[in-house]
């Protein structure tokens, strides 16, 4: 009979040094002999890369090659280093420290201050944001808590890049960082807020690293202290480390070797808070003489997973994607990936709830269900279709959408409004609901238009963007809705999603799902401007965005479903575009420059366009003009935009009335003919058509999408509806072709 303490959840403690290396693949276990000199782990997703460091530590603790003391692990999060310390202790490998390099810095600081310093060390600053309000005060501006969230995020990267204030602005134009204000305000804000410190004797997170590091540096006796003490380092996360760690680490390890990093450059997606690739990517560079062992060996997700990830990955470019590796998996084959593409975004939820309650249905846990988005302001559709579907779901990194300070300012607001009716000057002038929504609202940050970058401020406007879709789509719903009727529509939704959830559906953003898992998981609103998000402008940030998205997929044991919605709200335009990542992924999308050696072509079909270039001979052509947008002039280079002749963003004057006709004219082509509706006409070429109301031949086939054929197959019923003319039922020609 086995022991419970044997079980599961009590694992017996490997009797001898060998027995710990039982079980390890043979690049684990190469990595788990590697106890001397500088090791490089490259670990992709899912390769067990926390059993290797682990199993490395606890096989040179109990063979005798390290002392338990003498060992430093380090990462980036208290879970992990949680995680890593009851591993080591299974392993029967007690003693070693493992920790985040904040509370290894700050161990070490308020150990050594009495000596370095003399006296206590300063107070630690638990929140720094009241202090950046009283300096922004200082410096005559009054910021708002998301402003401030910003700023304090801002200078919280300039301390880990180490800028100082003075450097800050020409930081950020180099970094090209989309900075929420002014650098050169933020550089005073910055300042202000450093002397306000000094002031009151206090010292923030940072500050914790940047004393150790400046007492390291600056006392040769200490330094070696240290390095008596802690003679093996591990690093876990390497692809995070900001330019500050690093500066601690090499200070911690001097001009010894023993240092082990493991990393996956693929999983960087934390470069706004300073977190640079760069030390893992050189590290070689660095140690020449360094053992590089990789993982590629995906425990995870079954292969049909694995091979997504694998595609997306080889599309990439940059010198992260340089060093990209190349997943195999271990599993079993599983089911292939779905790809769902719907007509609007409520449908889109309302379809990933139903999915989910079938997978919940067939056994799956709802635990064991995860549905994954960009920004969190997406979660508020899906908290409403999981609660109607019956589904308990559970958010992961933020309130539900209901609980979030500003919507629940706005709620206030809106019922404020709403009691006041007719007396309320603030709705003059706004004649429907979704305007008196709107005019409200953007007495609480609401604007037409979304802020610049990224950060809290972009997040409560994203918030309040959703109310006002929510309203808008209300009005849609039930026409002549008043205030009062929104609000209690409002009140009721937030009525069915504050009860309380146990082991549900986790939703969560990519971001805050890094370093998770599960059976099944959801990635949802997989659109141009969602993802990449549309304040992604360089190739890197685009980049990083990519790499985001191979979390998601990654995060994904079995079951993967990626979906799209072509519009915002019911019967809206379907203007919007899959993202770009997925082409020549999913099924009917052709690659859009692949990298070669992708190993296997990672779910890439290459034969389409290889088979094209054999069948058609070269033809020397015409280097073609540039197509400018006719609204801002900027250069177009996405073919839906160039057929528009304008930007997707830029106003349209089309007459909505002449592409309603258009559209309905072109579904009864496509049904007498028995083709889908865009082999007659794509909906750009009917959007290009109605706002150039072309009324001559000549005027129609220069529209992109038309053409001679299509011109004379059907130009006169196109003209004739242009002209506003009726069409009595199709042509007999027009019907016969096939």
């Amino acid at each position: 009979m086995t022991a419970a303490t044997h079980s599961t959840l009590f694992p017996q403690v490997p009797e001898t040094p060998d027995a710990v290396l039982d079980g390890l693949d043979p690049e684990q276990r190469e990595v788990a002999l590697a106890l001397h000199g500088p090791v490089c782990v490259l670990a992709g997703a899912g390769t067990g890369k926390t059993r290797a460091i682990t199993h490395r530590i606890a096989y040179g603790v109990r063979a005798g090659i390290l002392q338990p003391a003498t060992v430093l692990a380090v990462t980036f999060t208290n879970r992990a280093a949680g995680e890593m310390r009851g591993r080591l202790r299974q392993l029967g490998a007690t003693g070693v420290q493992a920790r985040t390099f904040h509370s290894a810095a700050l161990r070490q600081l308020q150990y050594f201050w009495p000596k370095a310093v003399g006296g206590e060390l300063p107070r630690l600053l638990e929140r720094k944001v009241q202090l950046v309000a009283e300096a922004a005060a200082r410096c005559e501006l009054r910021l708002d808590r998301n402003e401030l969230r910003d700023v304090t995020s801002e200078i919280e990267w300039a301390k880990v890049t180490q800028t100082v204030p003075a450097d800050y602005p020409a930081a950020v134009a180099k970094t090209q960082r989309d900075a929420p204000r002014d650098p050169a305000v933020l550089s005073q804000i910055y300042s202000t807020y450093e002397q306000l410190k000094r002031d009151r004797s206090v010292i923030d997170f940072e500050d914790v690293l940047l004393l150790t590091v400046g007492i390291l540096q600056d006392r040769t006796d200490i330094a070696e202290h240290v390095r008596g003490q802690y003679q093996h380092f591990v690093v876990d996360e390497y692809q995070d480390v900001s330019p500050l760690q690093q500066r601690l680490l090499d200070l911690w390890v001097g001009d010894r070797d023993d240092l082990c990093v493991v990393g996956d450059a693929s999983q960087t997606i934390y470069s706004f808070t300073g977190a640079t690739p760069d030390h893992l990517l050189n590290f070689r560079t660095r140690h020449p003489a360094a053992t590089v062992v990789k993982l590629v060996r995906d425990y995870r997700s079954t292969p049909q997973v694995v091979h997504l990830a694998n595609g997306l990955l080889s599309q990439a470019h940059g010198k992260a994607a340089d060093h990209r590796l190349e997943l195999v998996s271990q599993r079993d084959k599983g089911p292939e990936p779905v790809y769902a593409e719907y007509p609007d975004e409520p449908t889109e939820a309302e379809g990933t709830a139903r999915r989910i309650r079938d997978l919940v249905a067939a056994g799956v846990p709802a635990g064991e269900i995860a549905v994954l988005y960009r920004v969190n302001s997406q979660s508020e559709v899906y908290e409403q279709a999981l609660a109607d579907a019956g589904v308990p779901y559970q958010l992961r990194g933020a309130e539900r959408f209901f609980e979030r300070a500003e919507v629940r300012e706005a709620g206030t607001a809106l019922r404020g409004a709403a009691r006041a009716g007719g007396n309320d000057s603030l709705l003059d002038g706004a004649e429907d609901l979704a305007a008196q929504v709107r005019a409200v609202l953007s007495t609480k940050g609401w604007t037409s238009r979304p802020p610049a970058g990224s950060g809290a401020v972009r997040d409560r406007w994203e918030s309040l963007a959703a109310l006002v879709r929510l309203a808008e789509d209300f009005e849609t719903a039930k026409p002549g809705a008043t205030l009062t009727d929104l609000v209690r529509e409002l009140d009721e939704r937030a009525a069915a999603q504050h009860a309380p959830t146990v082991q549900g559906v986790t939703l969560a953003s990519l971001h805050s799902a890094k370093g998770l898992e599960w059976d099944a998981v959801f990635l949802v609103g997989l659109t141009e401007g969602m993802m990449p998000i549309a304040y992604a402008k360089t190739d890197e940030q685009v980049e990083e965005e990519r790499r985001l998205m191979y979390v998601g997929i990654t995060r994904a044991r079995v079951h993967l479903s990626l979906s799209w919605a072509l519009s915002r709200s019911p019967g809206g335009r379907a203007s919007r575009r899959p993202t770009r990542f997925l082409n020549g992924l999913r099924p009917g999308s052709t690659a859009s420059g692949a990298r070669s050696g992708a190993g296997g072509g990672g779910g890439i079909d290459r034969g389409s366009g290889r088979a094209a270039a054999e069948r058609t001979p070269a033809v020397e052509r015409k280097p073609r003009s540039p197509v400018r947008c006719r609204v801002c002039g900027r250069t177009l280079t996405d073919a839906g935009e160039m057929k528009l002749m304008r930007c997707e963003e830029c106003p349209s004057d089309m007459d909505e009335a002449l592409y309603g006709r258009l559209y309905d004219w072109r579904a009864a082509q496509a049904a007498l003919l028995g083709q889908p509706d865009f082999c007659v006409f794509t909906e750009k070429t009917l959007m290009a058509i109605a706002e150039a109301v072309p009324s001559t031949a000549g005027e129609l086939v220069v529209i992109a999408g038309v053409g001679n054929r299509k011109l004379s197959r059907f130009g006169t019923d196109v003209l004739a509806i242009c002209a506003g003319e009726a069409i009595d039922g199709e042509s007999e020609e027009g019907a016969d072709e096939t």
